[in-house]
């Protein structure tokens, strides 16, 4: 296997690293329940893809019945 003959220094370290940024997703919002949704990808809220039903979506729990009181 093939060893480095010299040190990288400090800024040929940060040109290399340059491509290794992080970038933010995109995010679009769900024409018919307004949710945020990926682009290409179905709504996991609603279960639609283009205006049509592509998945089968539990029914929808609600806050008052998630939250249990003590």
């Amino acid at each position: 296997m093939a060893n480095p003959k010299k040190r990288k220094t400090k800024s040929a370290v940060g040109k290399n690293r340059a491509h290794l940024a992080l970038t933010k997703k995109t995010l679009n919002k769900c024409p018919k329940c307004g949710k945020t949704v990926q682009p290409h990808s179905a709504c996991q809220f609603c279960g639609t893809y283009k205006g049509k039903a592509v998945l089968k979506v539990a029914s929808k729990a609600k806050k008052a019945t998630a939250t249990k009181k003590k």
